[in-house]
């Protein structure tokens, strides 16, 4: 029992030094003695066990797509967990300010070709690209570096909801002073009478909710008759209660919807909703 035990407490210990190791070695003396190691052994006893830390896994790195999306060598797409950059010009999209500079900023990271992706509770989208964290051989956590630097906004979305915190104290501290794409004109917040001229892609408005409307899958903070802020029921109890925002000055920070003559945003983390 007790030699069982110093030989998972050696295991441990050597797993705490090894954050992002993927191979430990057993290796068993000519007097049956077990020890472990990150290295291999030259005797004919080593034996590697392929313990992978959870979540996080070594991948080779083909091709940066754009600030928050990489392709693996083999051949999967990649969208980094918890946080948006500005587009590139693309066939079905027009470049945004700061979009090229999140890219080549990504680039010069992966230049090594080397990543760890740590998954969450989704690990793919609707559009089947894999959803993960990307940390480099050193530890540096590239979501979190991203949204500290003002080169991406922060866009949590649940069940994900792995280094949110992180995420959003990098933002705040990047907003504070006006990294990026912080200081530009295009990101700034408009008031929502300026809806119908500024509703295409990611947005920042300020106004004040007025009243509280439910239906079955949603629950709704209306504004005003032109725009109101929609929260599906099952992420409600991220937030504080709703009442709480109602007759204040509040910023909204997302994709705006249209219907008509009618604009919408799906809110789904309290990060993008914020009391002025």
């Amino acid at each position: 029992m007790k030699k069982t035990f110093l030989i998972i407490f050696s295991l441990l210990c050597l797993l705490s030094q090894m954050t992002l190791a993927t191979q430990v070695y057993r290796v068993v003396d000519e007097q049956g003695r077990v020890s472990y190691s990150d290295q291999p052994s030259v005797g004919s006893h080593a034996l590697d066990v392929s313990i992978k830390i959870p979540n996080r896994q070594l991948h080779r790195v083909k091709n940066v797509y754009d600030g928050d999306t990489i392709i693996l060598e083999n051949g999967d797409r990649v969208r980094l967990l918890g946080i948006n950059t500005p587009e590139i010009d693309g066939r079905f999209r027009q470049d945004e300010p700061g979009g090229i500079a999140a890219k080549e900023w990504l680039q010069d990271q992966l230049k090594d070709g080397k990543v760890f992706l740590e998954y969450d509770k989704e690990k793919q989208d609707h559009y089947q690209r894999s959803l993960a964290h990307l940390h480099l051989p050193d530890g540096k956590h590239l979501n979190v570096k991203l949204v500290e630097n003002g080169l991406a906004t922060v866009s949590i979305i649940p069940p994900n909801l792995r280094h949110s915190k992180t995420l959003v104290r990098a933002q705040q501290k990047a907003e504070k002073e006006r990294l990026g794409i912080w200081s530009m004109p295009r990101y700034q917040p408009h008031p929502l009478s300026q809806i119908a001229q500024n509703n295409k892609g990611w947005q920042r408005f300020i106004g004040t909710p007025k009243s509280i409307k439910t239906s079955r899958k949603y629950t709704r903070l209306i504004f005003n008759e032109q725009f109101n802020i929609r929260i599906a029921n099952d992420n409600l109890s991220l937030f504080p209660g709703l009442k709480t925002y109602l007759g204040k000055s509040v910023e909204v920070r997302g994709w705006v919807s249209r219907t008509k003559q009618k604009y919408s945003m799906h809110i789904q983390h309290p990060s993008a909703l914020i009391v002025k």
